[in-house]
């Protein structure tokens, strides 16, 4: 039987690969340009035995996400920057309590109100460090319809996985574009559950680091009571302030994202095996990136590109690497300097970084982007 395929928008894919993931949660608030997330979810949840709710604002949808999350539910929200700004309170109640769920934010031009229509990617740092404290942060940058469609599947598996919010973060112009996308089989795409504990009620420990770096989560309703609290906890879910006790959960919970690299990175690497100049881009500029890259190699320039479909936690390891074989790293994005500053970082002054930031509405050209590597070599 031939698979099924349709002509759809970024953000509708986002919503189908919700549904492939086991979605059956969704609580969000209207908002450009991002609500085609929400529509295609309030059609279809219904149909599956699911739940959708409009929240009267942002902030109680991410309340809500959190709540149907620890009952199991699998918990979708899709929202834009002024609604980002809402939610980081509860995005670190997420963290610091290790509850799975998965945020869509289309980016859109800010700050505030900003530009609703308008393409962005202002809101890269956001994604890492909007909620305060120390924490971890997953987050994917997917750039076609088909990889929003995969790349959802995978936000879920890994938000599950690893106990915690993670965010996919889209611009308008991924999102509202249409393309082609193949839906892939039951089974086919992997799909990945909560890890359930094995001991009864009473011998639960929500937060038992014994049982590894991320514990088995029991549903409520489940049979299982325990405590949740946004405060530092010991095993049992209560409050402490031991400052051990503290100080062993601030760091596990950073350390089950540091040491699983491997599993939760994923990058796309073009025409890099000689490249002396490397465009690191993501999201839909990656797109004029890679026509410039194929432009430049018709004029003899050694061009390439590196892609992150993960940008936090932000590819180190790799980026260094690149610094020390290119003779320059240009970073083009929707912004004004943000992912720029991680390489100039990672660079550690071992190649020129160039940056070309566009925030007026308008997409990176592959024009721009050839201008200025002529101009950096």
């Amino acid at each position: 039987m031939a698979k099924k395929i349709a002509l759809m928008q970024g953000n509708e894919a986002c919503a189908q690969g919700a549904l492939y993931a086991g979605c059956n949660f969704f609580a969000g608030y209207p908002i450009t340009p991002s609500t085609e997330v929400a529509e295609v979810m309030s059609i279809e949840l219904p149909k599956r035995g699911g739940t959708f709710i409009q929240m009267e604002d942002e902030i109680g949808a991410t309340a809500a996400q959190i709540g149907a999350a620890l009952t199991g539910a699998k918990a979708l929200d899709s929202t834009s920057g002024p609604g980002m700004s809402l939610k980081q309170e509860l995005i670190g109640y997420a963290c610091i309590a290790e509850v799975p769920i998965v945020i869509v934010n289309v980016q859109r031009g800010g700050p505030s109100t900003g530009m609703p229509t308008g393409p962005s990617q202002s809101d890269m740092q956001q994604a890492m460090w909007g909620t305060h404290g120390d924490h971890a942060a997953i987050v994917l940058t997917p750039a076609s319809c088909q990889e929003i469609y995969e790349e959802t599947v995978r936000a879920f598996n890994l938000a599950e996985k690893y106990r915690m919010p993670v965010q996919i973060q889209l611009d308008e112009i991924c999102a509202h574009m249409r393309e082609r996308v193949e839906f892939a089989e039951p089974g086919e795409l992997e799909v990945i559950d909560r890890e359930a504990p094995s001991v009864p009620p009473e011998e639960y420990l929500p937060y038992d680091d014994t049982k590894g770096m991320v514990p088995p989560l029991a549903s409520f309703g489940s049979g299982y009571r325990y405590h949740v609290t946004g405060l530092n906890k010991a095993a049992d879910g209560f409050p402490t302030t031991k400052a051990e006790l503290v100080d062993a959960e601030e760091r596990r919970q950073i350390n089950k994202v540091m040491f699983n690299l491997d599993d939760i990175q994923k990058n796309e690497e073009y025409l890099l095996d000689d490249a002396e100049v490397v465009l690191f881009a993501y999201g839909s500029t990656s797109r004029s990136a890679r026509y410039a890259v194929n432009e430049l190699r018709k004029e003899g320039v050694k061009a390439g590109m590196f892609r992150p479909l993960t940008m936090w936690p932000f590819p180190e390891k790799r980026v260094a690497e690149l610094a020390d074989q290119a003779k320059a790293i240009v970073c083009p994005e929707m912004n004004l300097g943000q992912m720029v500053r991680e390489v100039e970082r990672v660079a550690k002054g071992n190649c020129t970084v160039a940056h070309i930031g566009r925030v007026d509405g308008e997409p990176i050209n592959p024009g721009q982007i050839i201008d200025q590597v002529k101009e950096v070599l």
